[in-house]
Order: C-alpha cells, then sequence, then structure tokens
C-alpha cells in the first residue's frame, strides 16, 4: 500500500512539475513573439521616417539646385545701325570686345588648326575669347546655367550682348537673329547668314560657339 501511494504521489508531483514547466514555456514563447513584432515594428517605423527624410531632402536639394533661368533681354540691346566690319577687321572684333587680358599663340581653331587665341576676362571669370585662324574666326562665352551665382548669370549676359553686338556688325541684322536663336539653345550649322557662311553656332554645356569659315566670307560686308 505504501509502496503504490508513493508511486501514485511521485506521479502526480511530476505531472504537476511538467505542467507548471509547460506553462512557463508557453508564456516565454508568447513574450518573445510580442518582443520580435514590437522590434519589427520599431524598425519599420524608423526606416519609415528615414526613407520619408531623404526624400524630403532629395525633393529639397532638387528644388534648390534648379534655380534661376538666365533671361537675355535681346530686344534691349539695341537695333541701331552699325558699321560693319569684315572677318578679317581683327582689331574692329577686339575693340567690340574690349581689352586683350591674355593672348595665346599655340592655340587652335575649331578644326585643330594653329590659331591664337584672344582671351578678354581674367582666366579665373567667366570666359570671353575670340580665336582668330587662317580659315576660321570663332567667338566664344561662357554660357551661364541657373544654379550660377547672380555675378556669373551678369557676365554671361554681359558677354552674349557683346557677341550680338559683334555678330551685327559681320552679319547685320541677321547676325543679331543668329545670336538670339543661339541663346535660345537652337544649333545652327552651314548656313550662309548675312554674306557669312557660319559653320557652327551653339550655346549649350555652358559654352557658346560661333564659328564662321573666313574663306567662304564676304570680306567687305559695307
Amino acid at each position: 500500500m505504501w509502496n503504490n501511494s508513493l508511486q501514485t504521489f511521485l506521479a502526480s508531483t511530476i505531472m504537476a512539475v511538467g505542467v507548471s514547466l509547460s506553462g512557463c514555456n508557453s508564456n516565454t514563447d508568447n513574450d518573445q513573439s510580442v518582443d520580435a513584432g514590437a522590434s519589427e515594428q520599431a524598425v519599420t517605423d524608423t526606416t519609415s521616417a528615414d526613407d520619408s527624410a531623404a526624400t524630403n531632402t532629395e525633393v529639397e536639394a532638387g528644388t534648390a539646385q534648379q534655380g534661376t533661368q538666365v533671361k537675355y533681354d535681346v530686344s534691349a540691346w539695341g537695333n541701331e545701325s552699325v558699321k560693319s566690319i569684315n572677318v578679317g577687321d581683327l582689331d574692329g572684333i577686339q575693340s567690340t570686345f574690349g581689352k586683350v587680358l591674355s593672348t595665346d599663340e599655340n592655340s587652335l581653331d575649331y578644326a585643330s588648326n594653329p590659331a591664337a587665341k584672344y582671351r578678354f576676362m581674367d582666366t579665373e571669370a567667366p570666359y570671353l575669347d575670340v580665336i582668330d585662324s587662317e580659315k576660321y574666326l570663332e567667338m566664344g562665352w561662357y554660357f551661364a546655367n541657373p544654379t550660377d551665382s547672380d555675378e556669373e548669370k551678369e557676365l554671361s549676359q554681359n558677354h552674349a550682348k557683346k557677341a550680338y553686338q559683334l555678330a551685327r556688325k559681320l552679319m547685320g541684322d541677321e547676325g543679331g537673329n543668329l545670336v538670339a536663336d543661339m541663346l535660345n539653345v537652337q544649333i545652327i550649322k552651314n548656313k550662309t547668314i548675312g554674306g557669312q557662311k557660319v559653320e557652327l553656332a551653339k550655346c549649350e554645356f555652358y559654352s557658346c560657339m560661333l564659328v564662321i569659315n573666313k574663306a567662304d566670307a564676304q570680306t567687305d560686308n559695307s
């Protein structure tokens, strides 16, 4: 009897302990699931916040980089008559652009022929150049970007105005219209304008270039 009672008591005790441990394990698993779910939600919320902040930063940066488009008031530059000059009149061309600040006698023209480059701006400033060779006369100037500083934009506008004036001296009103088209980002190739053979005229990628083929140019515009 005692043995049977003892066996029964031990069996009951073992079962009770097993049930108790099972309950603990179940509670632990549930707690771990809740903690894991909370952690995942926290990570998701943090990631969403980071993504939102990154998106807002990108939008703000994109807006800031758009800047203000440079406007060229060609109509205000005047259409009064000008004294015509030809592509061989280097002195007349230079005087329209201003004072030559530096000269490179070992430069190259549009087609990589030996040429002289005359610079009318300091090295660090937005450039304004004339490149003269046996075959070509080239005008080149800095084409300002919307994100440039106000000073750079103003210089670009002044350069364009001088190019407009010189084009009118070389090609009459058609030359002025040509520069206006360039500033509106039109590309002109191999076209006779105002008696001059324009090999290339364009403004893009921070640069304006007007190339006249002197071999096919009209040498007397008077």
